[in-house]
């Protein structure tokens, strides 16, 4: 009996991925006969880092009829939840309201994390969720058990896939750093420039004529700078002896 209902939702999961395009174009036509722009309709927008664009997700909330007023914008990475907006987002929420995101990835990356978020907006907030990018994701039309059934299959495979994204982006990222330290690329803030006196003040340090104290009051900085810098200088200079 149990493997007959697993071939029966495998079966129908089939067919709504098979037919996904029509599904897509049928929900939306539904969406837009609904008024989205009424209170208790929320946008959440998520980019990893300050200097991506999150005019894309601006536009498809606009387009679905989420007010800017009501649109919460978090710069920061999906790896958990701990994110201001994304908090003040959930204070806000209450039973009956709607939440829109335009893919599962912008809610979060972490598998696990997704999961329990999804669980906390839905059934302990009773909040709706429509992930745009994915019809069967809106919990608006999946009322019915086979239909719950169907979109928790496919939270829990995008929810992977999400995981599996950010993954390949750290190791894609590890390897780049890895090839430029090999080429010789440094990484970090280069330092500042000398100070006129340091050569000098070096010099007389390394000779003992003076003591470090000295020669760091001279070149006005603490002590364990100069130390650093004039075992930086030792080191760049050694090489053109």
């Amino acid at each position: 009996m149990v493997s007959f209902c697993v071939q029966v939702v495998l079966s129908t999961v089939h067919d709504h991925i098979r037919h996904g395009l029509s599904i897509a174009r049928a929900r939306q036509s539904i969406f837009s006969e609904e008024d989205l722009s009424v209170a208790g309709v929320y946008g959440y927008i998520r980019v990893s880092s300050m200097d991506q664009n999150e005019a894309r997700q601006r536009v498809a909330m606009a387009e679905h009829g989420v007010a800017a007023s009501c649109i919460f914008l978090d710069r920061q990475s999906g790896k958990d939840f701990n994110r201001p907006q994304y908090r003040a987002l959930l204070k806000k929420l209450c039973p009956g309201d709607q939440l829109c995101i335009t893919s599962i990835d912008r809610l979060g990356r972490d598998y696990k994390e997704i999961q329990e978020q999804w669980r906390i907006i839905t059934r302990e907030k009773q909040v709706d969720i429509s992930v745009f990018d994915m019809p069967l994701l809106d919990t608006r039309r999946v009322k019915d058990l086979v239909g719950t059934l169907i979109g928790d299959i496919v939270l829990q495979l995008l929810s992977f896939v999400a995981q599996q994204e950010r993954e390949n982006i750290r190791r894609r990222q590890a390897e780049g750093i890895a090839a430029a330290r090999v080429r010789g690329v440094k990484f970090g803030r280069r330092p500042e420039p000398l100070p006129a006196a340091f050569e000098e003040a070096y010099r007389e340090w390394c000779s003992g004529t003076i003591r470090a104290v000295e020669a760091a009051r001279r070149c006005a900085m603490p002590v364990s700078t100069f130390r650093y810098r004039a075992k930086r200088y030792e080191t760049e200079t050694s090489g053109d002896e």
